[in-house]
This record gives structure tokens, sequence and C-alpha cells, in this order.
């Protein structure tokens, strides 16, 4: 198993990702994309956008982040989305309290001590108030990770979303909030696409955006941020199919990430053992990571909770009438939310690949390479002059200008050959295209292969032709 702290490094190395406000001792929680960053992401949206836009049944939307205050009255998110919140007197440190037993029960198993730790797990089951988890810490002493100390303040209630002011005017009544997911955007527009786009269920609305948490801790490196980006699509079904659809789409999420290159054995459902108040079935794709398995998309059946909330706060009708035997209903939503920059996590860490390779003479090597599929790869090809002399830079930039034109490319002059080789395998570069002496005589160039690192030779004419076949999954 890879380690965290070599997917970081190789992030801020290679240009993925960088830690937000670095000069200034950097923003915790909250980092910057790079050249090779901003291209996985692209890539990845893209990949999304057409599985989930690219037939008849869904169309987009992109909602604004600034929502009027009322949608998060209606959500739920002002009285309900808060973590429980706990203080150590001594330490200063501030933890989420679930998460605080959650970890000191597993320090409990690595010590074998498994009969303390299934009661604290059948305890931590039944909590619901901030004073059953204030109760479960005492009671059990569970001290503070860092100090050790046990002098904890009661715990509360803290409320996730990042609070502003709209207009010149600092006060509570321009009071407004940084939306905390997207779904509502699509939520609230429902009616106006409906009618627009002509829809009528079983239809979906899908949106790519950014939301903001005020969490307590963030952790492990784009697991856990303050801001971060959605992939969501929220799926309209008439009343009593919703579990046929939310069994439909968790086939269809699952195929997503295998299609973009991860194995089965690195995926898993994972079934909600409590179910959010909105819902009648959920499950998470957790992906296995350096830290162990961790979310990076959830697949809810979330009744008509949200629509009819949104009905009564603003007494709109949210309703499907069909026409021609009058049944009208508020529809049920099966809703699929995928993280876009923690998805981007786990495609790094799926892809980075440490090979022991040997030589004609028996020297061992070791390459790195980042098996991205090459539809995901943030750069498509490298154009290489094996010599910077005799016409083949010329000629290289000839090539370069071509692919540029409908692939992602880079243009490297610098180094050996094999050198080149090894940087574009560590960034996932699928192909390299060497212009040499015989290039200049026939037209010919060579391209190789990331993955197998054979070589082939076609005409030059032909190079983005074979580039795109390759790409076609």
């Amino acid at each position: 198993m890879i380690k965290l702290e070599t997917i970081i490094s190789l992030a801020k190395q290679r240009g993925f990702v960088f830690q937000s406000s670095e000069i200034y001792g950097g923003l915790n929680g909250c980092w910057d994309f790079g050249p090779l960053g901003v291209e996985l992401l692209k890539n990845i949206k893209e990949s999304w956008w057409k599985a989930m836009t690219y037939r008849q049944d869904i169309v987009g939307v992109d909602a604004s982040i600034l929502m009027h205050p009322r949608t998060w009255e209606a959500s739920g998110h002002i009285t309900q989305f808060s973590d429980p919140m706990i203080d150590n007197k001594a330490s200063k440190g501030r933890y989420r309290a679930d998460n605080l037993i959650e970890e000191y029960i597993e320090k409990l198993r690595k010590k074998n001590k498994n009969e303390i730790a299934d009661k604290l797990e059948i305890e931590l089951s039944k909590a619901k108030e901030p004073n059953d988890y204030y109760n479960i810490i005492m009671n059990f002493s569970i001290p503070d990770p860092v100090s050790g100390g046990t002098d904890w303040t009661e715990v509360r209630n803290f409320n996730l979303m990042f609070k502003t002011f709209l207009g010149p005017v600092d006060d509570s009544a321009s009071t407004i909030y940084l939306r905390p997911e997207s779904a509502q955007g699509i939520f609230v527009n429902f009616k106006n696409i409906m009618d627009s786009a002509r829809m009528k269920p079983p239809f979906g609305i899908a949106q790519i955006g950014k939301a903001f948490r005020n969490e307590i801790n963030t952790k492990n490196f784009l697991f856990r941020t303050r801001e971060f980006e959605q992939m969501e699509m929220q799926y309209f079904v008439k009343p009593g199919t919703e579990l046929e659809w939310y069994e439909y789409w968790k086939e269809k999420r699952w195929h997503w990430y295998i299609e973009n290159g991860m194995a089965p054995e690195v995926i898993r459902f994972k079934d909600h053992e409590k179910l959010a108040h909105y819902a009648n079935k959920a499950c998470d794709i957790e992906y296995l990571f350096p830290f162990g398995w961790g979310e990076i998309e959830g697949i809810h059946s979330r009744t008509d909770f949200d629509l009819k909330a949104h009905q009564e706060f603003s007494g709109k009708k949210l309703e499907y009438v069909d026409t021609v035997n009058k049944d009208r209903y508020v529809p049920y939503v099966i809703e699929t939310s995928g993280g876009t920059t923690r998805g981007l996590m786990a495609f790094l860490c799926n892809a980075y690949t440490e090979e022991k390779l040997t030589d004609d003479s028996g020297k061992e090597d070791t390459r790195n390479v980042m098996k991205f599929v090459p539809q995901l790869s943030p750069i498509k090809a490298a154009v290489f002059p094996l010599v910077n002399k005799d016409g083949m830079p010329e000629y290289a930039e000839k090539v370069f200008d071509d692919v540029q034109k409908n692939f992602k490319a880079q243009y490297d002059t610098s180094g050996a050959i094999g050198r080149r080789y090894r940087r574009q395998d560590e960034i996932g570069t699928p192909f390299c295209i060497t212009i040499d002496g015989d290039t200049l005589n026939d037209n010919t160039v060579t391209i190789r292969e990331r993955d197998s690192m054979q070589q082939v030779r076609i005409n030059a004419d032909k190079i983005s032709n074979y580039i795109s076949d390759k790409l076609i999954r």
C-alpha cells in the first residue's frame, strides 16, 4: 500500500495540487490545482458529464452558489446541518465528538480490547443528541489524542455553513450562506427545467459546482476540505418506482468508476446503517485510500422530502401533472452525488504505480508511473526531437502544433530520451512521439505507449487518428 505522503509529494512536485496560499504558510483545508491538476479535474468532469447528460432523460443546470436564505430553512440546513463539537480544556484541541469516539474504538481494537470497543460501538449507535456523545466520552474516559487529557467541555452542535452578508450592511437582515451542497440549486429549479426543457418523470437534472463546509477538522489531503466541488444528479421518478431506480443508478455509477480505471477490489458499496431524515435507502461508493476505505460518492433515495419542503416554504407548486391520465404527484428523487476533488484524489492514488525493471545488463531500476486511463490523463501526448539538431526540432515543433490542435500535449527537448520518457510516465502521459533521423527521410515517427513501453512506427500524418482510436473506450 502506498503512503499518502507519497501522493501529496508527487502532486506538488509535478503540478497536480498545491497547498492554498503556501507562501503565507498555507490555509488549512484549502487546496489549489496546478497545471496538471486542472487538466485532470477537467477530464474527470467531462467524463462524468458525458456519462450523465449525453442521454435523452437528463439535462444540466448551473445554479448560483449564493441562494435565498429560505432555501436553507426549507432544506433543514439551518437547524440540522451541524456536527457535535467538543474541546479539550488543556490542549485546546477541538474535535468532532463522534469521530473522537470512533478513533478511540479503533485504538482499542488494535490493542485487542474488543469487549470495551463493542460496548462503545453500541453506545455510539444510540447517540443522537450532544449530551449523548458527552456522556459516552466521560463514562469511558476517552482521552485527547494529542495530550491524553480528559478535561472536556460539553458537546455543542456546530453549524457547518459559511455565513456572509449580502450588500453593504453587515447585519442579521442581510445574512446569506455559501451553499454547503449543490443539490438545492437543482430542487429550486425543478419546475423551471421541467417546463422549459419539456421533461417528464423519470428525468434527471445534473450539475457540477463548488460547495463549502466549515469543517471542524480537515484531514487526509483532499478527502475532507472546506472548499470542494461536487458532481450531482437528481433523478425525479414516480412514487413507488424509486427503489428500482435506486438500484439502476447504483449499477450505473459503479461501472463509471470501473470504466475510468478502478479495479473492483479497490471500490465497494457500503449501505447506510443510519438513514438521513429525508432518505428511505442510501449507500456510499467507497475507495480504498492509503488511510483506509473512504466515501467518494453517495447514492440516496431521498423520497419527496426536498420538493415538498420547498413547496411548503415557497408557496409554489412543485408537482408533475400528467395531462393524459390526470395523474398528479410530487416526484420522489434518486440522488447520485460524487466528489470531484475527492474523486481526483482517488484517481491519483489509483493511478500511482511503482514498477521494478531490469535492463539488458541485469541492472534493476524502479519506474514510477501514473497509470490513468488515457481519457483521464492530463497530457495525452508528448513530442520529442531525438536530438536538438539536424532539423529534428523544427519537424518536432510542427508535429507538436498539429497534435495540440486535438489533444493536450507537451513538447520536451531536455535530457536523454529515456529521462524524458520517465518524466512523462510520472505524470501519466499515455503516448510519447519521437522524431529521429529517419523521420526526415520517410515522415514516420516512433510512438511509445506508457504502460507496455512498446514502440510502433507510423506515418506522421496518422498520429491524431492513432491517438483518437486509443482514447475510445
